[in-house]
């Protein structure tokens, strides 16, 4: 996906030179002819880098980078002028510019200095992000929420902070349940205060106890030391109680008797300890269900259940996909350095054409992964091998039809129009006319394919619709010959 760019120039003709220059390095360019119409179409939103030029009749360009910075702080803007020195570029940069170049200038400065403008916003953005993360201000404006769904959720979560009411936040795994959770505390009074998680799934059966409500020295065999326990770690705070499904009957009883009272008994304690909570516990599961099983009490369901607040699956939210991509891929740039432009169309195509199973949990690790291994500008479906096609999907998808041997003179020939006559060094078939197993045909053809093309592995991959990483690693797998073709070649 092309990122916008928005030419402020009141020479027709620079605009044009530069929209063509724009065009060409894969850009989405917009112009405006005066500071007045740049301020209007940076209102609607969507801009992600201006190019501003400093000499304009009416509102100049200084006055105009410094409405910019104050209505969009974190906007990369980069001054352009037909007259440069030292005085203007220091008063270009005090004034908020990210870079500064004299027209006119060569496809490669504006290349380089957009590419700077981006990185220099990523890592600001992210800055911003794990300090807000960090004194638990993330609040719902950090939130990607532009689908109805996610919407309906910011709604409730926004009324929802305005009290102390108990929320129960349901949805699938992977859905963002605690960063709903987090971003209730920071629309709170409790913002600030802390925020406590305990993964009710994740802690041993016999200790479940002692870690939400403590101990005293003493009181159990290795009590080496007194234990607060979450509900005083998260006193004046918010207890966020994630997978509450998990949670043992016996443990149930307890937890009802601390929400009702608002006091724990630690283990081995001779009195109760008044705590501040606010309770926000979530699940996968359906609890109303356990109930009717018996497998959760009825009376702590209807306690914890008095707010209830469903987050939509991401194959639910498909208008959030762009921004979620963008999002992950700004972050990743800044933790590896990487120099990610977006992904280009075919690869959100294949992005929002999948499901998700895992939702943004799984969006967010293939979108790591897919950065990382990046080599271009822009990620492409390649970098997507899991839903690709190009190796197999842990999501639970049917087994793809079997192959019948009707099919086999239809292949060869498909085949022998890219290859020709040479296809027969690579056999489908063994010599009782059965298929061959897939992995012996898979190392003949990529072994043929580096004959083919000596060695060139980038034309390899290409021709055979796999990335360069894939290719790599099936060769060290197989422990294919390329060097002595390299050489041939």
């Amino acid at each position: 996906m092309a990122k916008t760019v928005l030419v402020v120039d009141d020479d027709p003709t620079q605009r044009r030179l530069m929209q063509a220059v724009l065009e060409k390095q894969g850009h989405h360019p917009e112009t405006a002819d005066s500071g007045e119409a740049a301020l209007d179409r940076v209102k609607r939103g969507g801009v992600d880098v201006v190019l501003l030029d400093l000499v304009m009749p009416g509102m100049d360009g200084m006055e105009t980078l410094e409405a910019l910075n104050a209505r969009e702080p974190g906007l990369p803007v980069i001054v352009l002028t037909a007259h440069g020195g030292i005085e203007t570029v220091v008063k270009a940069m005090r004034a908020g510019a990210v870079d500064f170049f004299i027209k006119p200038a060569s496809p490669e400065r504006i290349a380089v200095s957009i590419r700077n403008a981006f990185k220099v916003r990523e890592l600001t953005g992210e800055v911003s992000r794990l300090k807000r993360m960090q004194s638990g201000k993330s609040d719902f404006k950090d939130m990607v929420a532009g689908a109805a769904g996610m919407r309906q959720v910011v709604r409730l979560g926004e009324r929802a902070a305005k009290s102390n009411i108990p929320i129960l936040i349901t949805g699938e795994s992977g859905v963002g349940k605690e960063l709903v959770a987090r971003s209730i505390q920071a629309a709170s009074d409790r913002a600030g205060k802390p925020f406590i998680t305990v993964n009710c799934g994740a802690i041993p059966e016999n200790l479940v106890e002692s870690t939400l409500f403590g101990h005293e020295k003493g009181a159990f065999t290795g009590a080496v030391a007194k234990h607060m326990g979450k509900f005083q770690e998260a006193d004046g705070g918010t207890l966020f109680l994630d997978e509450i499904g998990e949670l043992p009957l016996d443990m149930q009883v307890k937890l009802l008797r601390a929400l009702q009272e608002g006091e724990v008994d630690p283990v081995g304690s001779k009195k109760p300890v008044k705590v501040d909570v606010r309770i926000i516990s979530a699940t996968n599961r359906d609890l109303a269900e356990q109930v009717r099983a018996g497998q959760f009490r009825e009376d702590l369901f209807y306690r914890l259940n008095v707010f209830p607040i469903e987050v939509p699956a991401l194959r639910e939210r498909k208008d959030d996909m762009t921004a979620l991509v963008r999002h992950f891929i700004a972050r990743f740039n800044t933790q590896e350095n990487k120099q990610i432009m977006d992904a280009d169309a075919a690869a959100m195509d294949l992005m929002m054409a999948y499901d998700w199973p895992g939702n943004v949990r799984q969006l967010e690790n293939m979108v790591f992964r897919a950065v990382v291994l990046c080599d271009g500008d822009y990620l492409t479906p390649q970098d997507f091998p899991q839903i690709s096609g190009m190796t197999p999907s842990f999501a639970d998808e049917p087994a793809p039809a079997p192959v019948h041997h009707e099919a086999l003179p239809v292949l060869h020939e498909a085949l022998e129009d890219e290859a020709g006559d040479d296809l027969a060094k690579v056999d489908i078939v063994d010599a009782g006319g059965h298929l061959r197993p897939l992995e012996s045909i898979e190392r003949d053809l990529i072994q043929f394919a580096i004959e083919t093309y000596s060695g060139r592995m980038a034309e390899v991959a290409r021709r055979l619709g796999v990335g360069r990483s894939t290719l790599y690693r099936k060769v060290r797998e197989y422990e294919l010959d390329v060097d002595n073709f390299r050489e041939a070649g």
